[in-house]
């Protein structure tokens, strides 16, 4: 059930992304779609007159796209029709849409291809900077959360290993740590609300394997995000140019943060406030 609600989620944001190419590029057809076993399998069309597009397989070394997925790298084609560079194994839906000028920008997290974005026009039409970056950005955004995503998931999915030891050793207990800090960084990247409530989910049961259940009970004990953000950094020893560093954030505002969180916690010093943070269930 959690893997279909990754993949509706993630076509979701490819969608979001192909609807963004069209805006920012005026280019009236954009389309894309994420890799799967060695092709990308267009999912998200955005403008088309057509449903040429529809269902269309790009694989991996044809066509415009096959090319930009293998090279990593965009591939335009001005004159699609006569291009020379390229196999024409999908002319019958990239013609049938009536397509001339198009250009392909691949998705590339880490050191892999994950998808396409197309962009076209009906007739002959410059590509310029005022199409190449926005579409180039659009791909970049989609990339990141993408690995953002992946990252979150790999984390997920060890959970439940450390979830069932009952009685931690320091050196777990430090990992369990390790995970929650970063996790909560990723959270804040994340711009997806249900990936962003299922991380808030796994941060809370993170917090709660190191504890027996005998949590300090005190209505003031409650710190915003970004001061447990901060916090679960200072907890493993961060100083605060490392926190600000990994957190994207002013290092002044670091300190100002861990000086409120100090203040709701009624700790004179930051390893004080990490200590009743614990002891009341907020950080593992």
């Amino acid at each position: 059930m959690a893997r279909r609600a990754d993949t509706a989620s993630d076509l979701s944001l490819v969608h979001g992304a192909v609807t963004e190419l069209a805006r920012r590029t005026r280019f009236p057809v954009a389309f894309g779609g994420l890799e799967e076993g060695d092709a990308v399998h267009i999912t998200s069309i955005v403008g088309a007159r057509t449903r040429s597009l529809e269902g269309l397989v790009v694989h991996a070394t044809r066509g415009l796209g096959g090319r930009a997925l293998v090279e990593k790298r965009p591939r335009l084609a001005l004159d699609y029709r006569s291009s020379r560079s390229i196999t024409h194994d999908y002319d019958r839906a990239v013609l049938g849409e009536g397509i001339t000028t198009l250009l392909a920008v691949p998705v590339v997290v880490g050191a892999r291809a994950r998808g396409i974005v197309y962009c076209g026009s009906w007739s002959a039409a410059p590509v310029g900077d005022g199409v190449a970056r926005p579409a180039f950005a659009v791909a970049e955004a989609l990339s990141t959360e993408l690995r953002v995503r992946e990252e979150v998931r790999r984390r997920l999915a060890a959970v439940p290993h450390a979830a069932e030891a009952s009685a931690m050793a320091p050196a777990a207990r430090e990992a369990l740590r390790e995970s929650y800090a970063e996790l909560r960084s990723i959270a804040a990247a994340v711009e997806d609300d249900t990936l962003r409530d299922r991380l808030a989910a796994i941060e809370r049961r993170l917090a709660a394997l190191s504890h027996d259940g005998r949590h300090e009970q005190d209505a003031d004990m409650r710190l915003s995000p970004r001061e447990t953000d901060v916090l679960a950094c200072a907890a493993l020893g961060a100083t605060n140019a490392e926190i600000a560093a990994q957190l994207d954030l002013r290092e002044g505002t670091v300190k100002s943060y861990l000086q409120s969180a100090m203040a709701k916690l009624d700790a004179s010093t930051r390893h004080a406030a990490v200590a009743r943070a614990r002891r009341a269930g907020i950080l593992p």
